[in-house]
């Protein structure tokens, strides 16, 4: 058992550079499903969510040739089955774009439901209302989603609710659908415009991505193609937070300013210093933050993957302050965790009311979910003492080199494993 442990109290300074976005990625892997030819994938994020995709692609037959740590080429011509089953998909909640990209291709799907992070119901009613209207029928069976249609055709879409993960199948689905297919009231966030890129650069028509009305006119093939992935805005924001939080100077390098202007907004409102450099951001910080209240939205809001780390700021910013989260059902599971580190924090329902407290203290606590275990790195690094991280994995899923990242602009972190049994440190790594 892998565990992080951080010594807090550390001002950090000096370059992050930023990965590829994860949520871009996990969409646009498995659209190399729908190419005949080779995609050659660039800025790849090394995480296990990334990984665990390129292995089930490669289950399914795919020709899968590792470039380097960040290119990846990727030849699905061979694939031959539709069926994606539980033991390959338990681990990832992007798998649910395996049912897209194989009812694209094969016009009929067989997947799993996705797994992944657990905070609150995952519906896919929006994507199978996505799926029905370009004409395939939809059943659930032994605990699979079975998808099939004689014929994609084109249609008139309108999501009920703002879903990123509805927009992106949807997408999939319709690229090589007869006729036009319009979807109304569709996600923006950048790793959507990221994915039409993608597509179009192998030859799709898709138009109007990152506004809520996206045009996608039918193509018979997808060929190959050479494609770079957009920054992660989320491992980005983490980054600002931790800087914001522990104090410090610090270049956050290769990144997109315009897709953290809502969290940029945030951490200049709690007292940080934030400036646009282009192609990267500076975060000045003396780690005293002011109150601020926050209300997660889709995009081009404040993004529900940055709640986590946004709360733990405010567990330690002068006044109280709120959250509400406006995206997720159950997103505040891991405040236990900031409680045990002397954070006071009120849940009800979707809202949050924290009361700031001088410092947080160091303590065991445990990763409960990707970003959740990113607000716990962010409270250690605050914190006073030894803050001990469990369920690493969680972690692990969406940020690459955390342990090197950190280190390098002076926090004090390290991974250790911890024998089974026994809950002494046995082995530095």
């Amino acid at each position: 058992m892998d565990k992080f442990i951080i010594n807090g109290g550390h001002q950090l300074s000096g370059k992050v550079h930023i990965s590829g976005a994860k949520n871009a990625a996990v969409a646009i892997i498995p659209a190399a499903i729908l190419s005949d030819g080779v995609c050659r994938i660039e800025n790849i994020p090394n995480i296990s969510d990334v990984s665990e995709l390129i292995r089930i692609l490669y289950e399914l037959g795919a020709d899968i040739k590792m470039i380097t740590d960040s290119i990846i080429e990727i030849n699905c011509s061979h694939i031959a089955s539709h069926v994606v089953p539980l033991e390959m998909t338990r681990r990832i909640r992007a798998s649910s774009y395996l049912m897209g990209a194989m009812l694209g291709r094969f016009n009929k799907a067989k997947v799993a439901p996705p797994g992944g992070c657990d905070f609150g119901v995952r519906p896919i009613d929006q994507h199978i209302k996505g799926f029905e209207a370009l004409g395939a029928r939809a059943t659930i069976e032994t605990g699979m989603v079975n998808l099939s249609a004689d014929r994609l055709i084109g249609s008139h879409i309108y999501l009920d609710v703002v879903s990123v993960g509805a927009t992106i199948n949807i997408m999939l689905a319709a690229v090589k659908a007869k006729g036009l297919t319009v979807i109304e009231n569709a996600a923006r966030e950048p790793h959507i415009v990221d994915l039409a890129n993608f597509l179009n650069s192998m030859g799709a028509d898709i138009r109007g991505a990152g506004t809520d009305v996206i045009k996608i006119r039918g193509v018979s093939s997808l060929g190959g193609t050479t494609y770079s992935i957009i920054p992660d805005q989320i491992e980005a924001g983490t980054y600002m937070a931790a800087v914001a939080g522990a104090g410090g100077d610090v270049i956050i390098d290769g990144v997109i300013p315009k897709h953290l202007e809502s969290i940029t907004a945030k951490l200049i409102e709690a007292g940080v210093t934030v400036e646009d450099l282009g192609d990267a951001v500076r975060v000045i910080s003396n780690g005293h933050l002011t109150r601020c209240n926050v209300k997660t939205m889709p995009h081009p809001g404040f993004p529900t993957d940055m709640q986590p780390q946004f709360t733990t700021l405010l567990a330690a910013a002068d006044g109280t302050s709120m959250v509400t989260e406006g995206v997720w059902d159950a997103r505040f599971r891991y405040v236990d965790q900031l409680t045990l580190m002397g954070a006071q924090i009120q849940v009800d329902g979707k809202v949050a009311v924290i009361e700031g407290v001088d410092r947080l203290k160091g303590a065991p606590v445990q990763a409960t979910d990707l970003r959740a275990g990113a607000a716990m790195v962010i409270a250690g690094l605050m914190a006073s003492g030894t803050t001990e991280i469990s369920e690493i994995q969680h972690i692990e899923r969406g940020y690459e080199n955390l342990i090197e990242k950190l280190t390098a602009i002076g926090a004090d972190i390290r991974r250790v494993t911890v024998a089974p049994t026994d809950t002494s440190v046995s082995k530095a790594q």
